[in-house]
């Protein structure tokens, strides 16, 4: 019997979904040149870092489960990496773009990265983990939108406008690894800079943004500094928060806005005053001389120069730190908003999940053979030549570091540094809480690959078990970075589900490049497909595992 081509695409269909046959979600496509260039953020040359020509480099503009695939070729003199920073790489390390999950570019060639922005919404961005790259350019947004059926919990702005602020060196990048090479800080930043650009009130530029009267938009900040807090305000114009590295939270109202060294932040402004042109603002925080630039936001056909009144700057010294810790306590997870979990590993109830685990992690400076070092716990994690997720996969690692040098907690005297690569077994799904404890004068920021966390504590003093009570367990937000004020500790709570080698790193890249910064290897159990990728075809080779024996693959 033969049945009418209706009834055959009746059962085709259901034979499909029988089956499971899905679509595979979309593709975006880069190349990118990565070249040197002269750039002058401060009206001082120096040699930068540019992407396409571009500094900052070009907008990943892309939506909640699409594959990025960026062919990226080095045409610089030296090795060179990107991370993605707040993309999570769900079972994919081998694309986290660091030197302990990755062989580096080399000089001339080209390695594509491929990897999915699986479940996420959010302002990210990338930036280079090689050398002091990172103080030169190499940077720019990555910004995940919510699928169309999925609801955002705010009408589409008119516009979306990246702008990345932080402070800026006039010694070029080269020259400031030699300086910590040679066992000294680079110290002080010369200034502060916005989308790579520096200016002062009355003087002459270009509009950074342009505005409509009336209309609505989406500033989406974030922190590509070397070291300093910034906080940034618009001349008469309110912010509305709605985002916060991959969350969206409670719809909040700002004057100002602290953003510290690698956290990115979204604001709603509108543009309801008189049709003129006004300032954006940038000043550095807790630095004992106050550094700051501004960025022209002019209306369409709008007539008038900005005011020369800027808006004040937030208090200072002790009296800015409770300014500061009181605005983080008030950033609060919007739970009713309908959009991809930005925490997939977590739960909206996490409160209530047993903690397996605490690690508390105690930041301190030393001297090693007379040189400076920054370490975590007693430990100043080094560089190896071969990546550790690589050896780790092999079966070498025995042949590179040890894991767990470090403690759970900080030794008598966190100053006396063991200079080694800074591995950290983690149980694989286990929900952990994780102490950041600062004893020294300067703020510190912690960022870790591969996850969300929930930012449930920030106090002034030390931690101890019943500082617990003072967590907030309910709507604490889910972020990727964390602050710790100087003399403060933070609390974060996090479920290792993510199999993989992820880099725990202070987002100061001064104390990253000397050591402040760990790798949790988390290990699937029965080196499974459910749990992990294999390392990838096109994946570089270096070190003591170029020539031998690929490893049996993970199966399903």
């Amino acid at each position: 019997m033969v049945m009418g081509s209706g009834k055959v695409t009746v059962v085709a269909l259901l034979l499909c979904l029988a089956v499971g046959v899905i679509a595979e979600d979309p593709y975006l496509y880069f190349n990118w040149n990565v070249t040197y260039g002269t750039v002058s953020p401060l009206g001082v040359p120096q040699q930068g870092i540019l992407i396409n020509g571009q500094f900052p480099g070009p907008r990943i503009n892309c939506t909640s489960n699409n594959n990025i695939v960026v062919n990226v070729f080095n045409n610089l003199d030296e090795p060179f990496l990107f991370t993605w920073n707040g993309v999570q790489h769900r079972k994919n390390s081998w694309q986290d773009g660091t030197p302990g999950t990755m062989c580096p570019i080399m000089p001339g060639q080209n390695f594509t990265y491929r990897f999915q922005v699986k479940d996420q919404i959010g302002s990210y961005y990338y930036f280079p983990t090689t050398a002091l790259h990172r103080a030169a350019g190499g940077y720019g947004p990555i910004n995940v939108h919510s699928r169309a059926l999925i609801p955002v919990p705010f009408d589409n702005p008119a516009d979306e406008y990246n702008v990345f602020v932080g402070d800026w060196y006039n010694k070029g990048h080269k020259t400031l690894k030699k300086v910590l090479d040679g066992g000294h800080t680079v110290g002080r930043p010369d200034g502060i800079i916005i989308n790579g650009k520096s200016a002062k009130v009355g003087e002459a530029k270009e509009p950074l943004f342009t505005m409509e009267a009336g209309k609505t938009y989406r500033y989406r900040f974030c922190n590509l500094g070397m070291r300093s807090s910034v906080n940034v305000r618009f001349q008469g114009h309110p912010m509305k928060l709605v985002e916060l590295e991959g969350s969206h939270t409670v719809q909040n109202i700002y004057d100002s806005l602290d953003l510290h060294v690698g956290q990115c932040l979204s604001v709603l402004v509108t543009a309801d005053q008189e049709p003129k042109d006004y300032y954006l603002v940038v000043s550095s925080r807790f630095l004992k001389q106050e550094l700051s630039s501004v960025a022209i936001i002019r209306y369409a056909n709008g007539k008038g120069p900005a005011s020369p009144e800027l808006p004040a700057s937030p208090p200072d010294n002790t009296e800015g730190i409770a300014w500061s810790m009181n605005q983080f306590r008030s950033f609060r997870w919007n739970l009713t908003a309908s959009a991809a979990r930005p925490n997939p590993q977590g739960s909206y109830h996490y409160g209530q999940i047993n903690i397996t685990h605490t690690i508390k992690i105690v930041n301190s400076m030393g001297q090693v053979n007379g040189k400076l070092r920054y370490g975590l716990n007693g430990i100043s994690h080094s560089d190896t030549e071969t990546p550790l997720k690589l050896v780790e996969y092999f079966g070498a690692a025995d042949k590179t570091f040890k894991y767990d040098l470090m403690a759970d907690e900080a030794p008598a005297d966190p100053s006396k540094l063991t200079v080694a690569p800074n591995v950290k077994n983690a149980t694989y799904r286990n929900f952990v809480e994780i102490i950041f404890e600062n004893h020294e004068k300067s703020i510190r920021t912690y960022h870790l690959d591969g996850y969300s966390f929930f930012a449930v504590a920030v106090e002034p003093g030390k931690w101890s078990p019943e500082k617990r009570k003072n967590y907030n367990l309910v709507d604490a937000t889910s972020r990727n970075n964390i602050q710790v004020y100087p003399n403060s500790w933070a609390a974060i709570m996090l479920t290792f589900d993510n199999a993989g080698m992820w880099n725990l790193r202070s987002e100061m890249w001064e104390k990253t490049y000397l050591g402040e910064q760990l790798y949790f290897s988390v290990l699937s159990p029965g080196r499974s497909l459910r749990d992990e990728y294999n390392l990838p075809d096109n994946h570089p080779l270096c070190g003591v595992v170029k020539g031998m024996p690929l490893p049996a693959p993970y199966k399903a």
